[in-house]
């Protein structure tokens, strides 16, 4: 089911052609698969995919919930890590961007729908079991077949 519930949230986040075709690569779409066939020695690899995968997934969605251009730069990051080919790789494609996630929660405004998404953001980094990540995966599919993505603007009137 985990494997699964990671594939919906995905779909759920990139859910236009073009977003797709940009960052439902192989490495991203099979990372949850890989995890959970990944031998001891590669357990830590594999996790860290799944883990950019989700992640993945919270900015794409908070990036279209308010058109928030330091999301789309934080997800390009995350993107670009999905290429690497160990922890360390993943570690240092993150750090070189760093000041990109600092800058993520510097002068944002969100609404409660975005305060959750970021929430889950960092339980999503925090996360280090496979339980944790199926908690937060679970949590973030709920959420994303929740959110309102249409252009109006009467959540603005809510004060």
């Amino acid at each position: 089911m985990s494997a699964l519930s990671y594939d919906q949230l995905l779909h759920l986040a990139f859910r236009t052609p073009d977003d797709a075709a940009r960052f439902l690569t192989e490495p991203a779409t099979t990372a949850y698969a890989d995890f959970e066939r990944a031998p001891q020695t590669d357990l830590a690899f594999r996790f860290e995919r799944v883990r950019l995968g989700v992640a993945m997934a919270l900015m794409k969605l908070l990036a279209d919930l308010g058109d928030h251009e330091e999301s789309r730069r934080v997800l390009d990051v995350l993107h670009k890590a999905t290429r690497a080919r160990s922890v360390a790789d993943i570690d240092a494609t993150i750090t070189r961007d760093a000041k990109l996630f600092e800058r993520l929660y510097t002068n944002l405004y969100v609404n409660e729908e975005g305060e959750l998404l970021l929430n889950l953001f960092e339980r999503t980094l925090d996360a280090d079991s496979q339980p944790l990540m199926d908690e937060a995966i679970a949590e973030a599919l709920e959420v994303a077949g929740e959110l309102d993505f249409s252009p109006d603007d009467e959540h603005d009137d809510e004060d």
